[in-house]
């Protein structure tokens, strides 16, 4: 890694943000709209959060989710590297137990030679959809494997990201490309920087190997928030300090929707609750309109199943949720928000990015 490479993981606060803040896409698609207009939504809210001082821009791998158009990271960040100049890109993350450590090597390669320095690789160990599709994906039914691997997977990943295996073995002989083969080769003259990697986890598992890797870690509080404080706790008493990071560095997914009226905000909210009751049920689809969620006869376990979950969507006017983030802030003392608009359509959550922005006075160029 290069000598910056903490430099690139640590994010400035702007205006009167307690930390960095960044943006988390999941790309989503609305009932009535398609998949071409929720791309071009993450085109415009990746090119606002440039503009106006987020840090990064991540997208997450998940399948066979219709309201999802996020299947394909790498696809996804290049089509945002030629959009983009200035901010951070990268997977929130990648499911490194449905690719072969090679083909994300080769990937993340490509994509820091389109957008040199400002490429994350961000690596989890869910499948990201559901076993049956997570078997289709790694063309097995020992799905267990995967995440017990991980760790061996991690290492073979970050041995061909930076080229270095040792003489004897069996891989020492192939190189991820385009990669730092490239540049200590005879007349190479291509940079040998590759992307940072972080871990993601919604437990323990990830935050104690983050922390003994001394690697940078991403919390999933957006669907995990009662493990929270214990993860970042556990992450921050493994920590070891590496060639990476010398101190632990953590941020935190948070689900957060800003609109101009507290009402609008909370039918927004429900809708995409009850997107979830869907999902959870084995009924995913595309993302309902606030309109049909307000008609939706709830069932008094979904019911509070949404109460459940919007307990811990921040959401309301631009000053209500900056007074919830900065409240969350405080509580898990995250060292970054990266922050995830879950709404039917791709204006709402556009205009979410702009409110918050602008209730923590930051950049407007």
């Amino acid at each position: 890694m290069a000598a910056d490479a903490a430099e690139e993981i640590r994010g400035t606060a702007h205006g009167t943000a307690p930390v960095p803040l960044s943006v988390l896409d999941l790309v989503t698609v609305g009932a009535g709209r398609t998949a071409t207009e929720a791309l071009r939504t993450g085109v415009d809210i990746a090119r606002l959060a440039e503009a106006r001082g987020f840090h990064r821009y991540w997208v997450a791998e998940h399948h066979s989710m219709p309201g999802v158009a996020s299947s394909s990271p790498a696809v996804i960040l290049a089509h945002l590297a030629a959009h983009t100049e200035r901010v951070r890109l990268g997977s929130g993350g990648v499911m490194l137990p449905n690719h072969a450590p090679l083909v994300i090597a080769e990937q993340f390669g490509t994509l820091e030679a389109m957008a040199p320095g400002r490429v994350d690789l961000g690596l989890g160990r869910a499948p990201g959809t559901d076993g049956a599709t997570a078997a289709a994906l790694r063309r097995t039914d020992r799905l267990n494997e995967g995440a017990d691997d991980f760790p061996q997977q991690l290492a073979e990943l970050i041995r061909f990201l930076d080229d270095d295996f040792p003489d004897g073995h069996p891989y020492s002989r192939i190189h991820a490309v385009p990669g730092p083969v490239q540049g200590t080769s005879p007349g190479g003259v291509q940079s040998t920087h590759r992307p940072p990697v972080w871990l993601l986890g919604s437990s323990g598992f990830s935050a104690r190997l983050a922390g003994t890797l001394g690697l940078p870690f991403a919390f999933a509080h957006h669907f995990s928030a009662q493990n929270t404080v214990p993860a970042l706790e556990l992450y921050r008493d493994s920590f070891r300090p590496s060639a990476v990071l010398d101190a632990p560095y953590a941020l935190i997914g948070v689900s957060a929707l800003a609109t101009d009226d507290e009402k609008e905000a909370r039918r927004q909210v429900l809708a995409a609750a009850l997107n979830m009751v869907r999902l959870r049920t084995g009924r995913p689809g595309l993302v309902p309109a606030p309109e049909e969620a307000e008609a939706y006869d709830f069932s008094p376990m979904e019911r509070e199943f949404v109460q459940s979950w919007n307990a811990n969507v921040i959401h309301g006017t631009a000053d209500e949720v900056r007074t919830g983030l900065d409240d969350l802030q405080k509580r898990t003392g995250a060292d970054e928000l990266m922050i995830t608009a879950n709404a039917h359509g791709g204006d709402v959550r556009l205009r979410s990015y702009e409110l918050i922005a602008d209730a923590y006075g930051l950049p407007t160029a």
